[in-house]
């Protein structure tokens, strides 16, 4: 597996708003982090891959490195000037591309050995229905990579952050806070945390675009883990990962507000799970 280099994935963060090509190298190196969790989990890269939500096709181009074959699929033709670049720029003729719907798979049953779903579900229409069809392209003995993030974390929002340290969202619900950002970032950018190259809200802002909010799925942990039960899927590992502010407390406090369900919500940052088929 590839090592994970802090330096090259903040340097290509840095950027990764200039193109789509460029948002795409910035994804195929933060994806080291994944392959590194599917190595903890003992879950091989190999044979057939389907990236259920690829975006730039960053993450498709890292999992080409290890599997016989790979497909990245996504309802916006995103990777069209980013991973199809990419892609014949390393000579990578297992590597496929293809719009498609997530909710309505164009592929047989246990078409896949691995399918992979990396902060894609909460931007899911019938995040039941994905889950779904995730596991019918699942071959026997399949594994299901899914990550995401609570709707309410301090990190996993979708939003901009204030410099002066105030989780708006969680005062004012996600409606209002998303409408606030909008117009900070249009006529006080200076009171967002995030650089104008880091922050797609005013980017969207000085190009006159008015950003809609794409946070379809409203993930929590619980209504998560129900999701996967109900669409026949099975937990083989699964990681919650606590807030900086978290890891910093003494563990007994932390393992109580990581795991709390009155706290865990807002206190999570990142969720990742390798996951199964129930039916074998």
């Amino acid at each position: 597996m590839r090592d994970i280099s802090e330096h090259l994935i903040q340097s290509h963060a840095d950027r990764r708003f200039r193109s789509e090509y460029d948002y795409a190298l910035f994804e195929y190196y933060r994806s080291a982090k994944v392959l590194a969790f599917l190595d903890r989990a003992g879950v091989e890269v190999h044979g057939r891959v389907l990236d259920a939500g690829c975006g730039g096709g960053g993450m498709p181009l890292s999992l080409a490195e290890h599997a016989d074959t790979v497909i990245g699929i996504d309802p916006v033709n995103r990777f069209g000037d980013a991973g199809v670049a990419l892609a014949r720029e390393r000579k990578l003729s297992h590597l496929h591309f293809l719009q498609a719907d997530g909710m309505r798979l164009p592929f047989a049953d246990g078409s896949f050995d691995l399918v992979l779903s990396h902060a894609v579900i909460e931007h899911v229409e019938d995040a039941p229905l994905y889950l779904r069809e995730c596991r019918r392209v699942l071959a026997p003995g399949g594994r299901f990579f899914l990550s995401t993030a609570p709707y309410l974390s301090f990190a996993g929002a979708h939003l901009p952050r204030l410099k002066v340290q105030i989780p708006l969202h969680l005062i004012t619900g996600r409606w209002i806070a998303f409408r606030t950002f909008r117009l900070l970032a249009r006529y006080a950018p200076w009171t967002l945390k995030e650089p104008a190259h880091e922050n797609s809200f005013i980017r969207d802002a000085r190009q006159g675009i008015w950003k809609h909010d794409d946070l379809l799925e409203l993930v929590t942990v619980s209504r998560l883990r129900q999701q996967i039960a109900d669409a026949g899927l099975r937990i083989v590992r699964e990681e919650l990962h606590a807030t900086s502010t978290v890891r910093r407390m003494p563990a007994a406090i932390g393992q109580w507000l990581r795991t709390s369900t009155l706290t865990r919500d807002a206190l999570i940052s990142n969720m990742e799970y390798v996951l199964e088929s129930d039916h074998g």
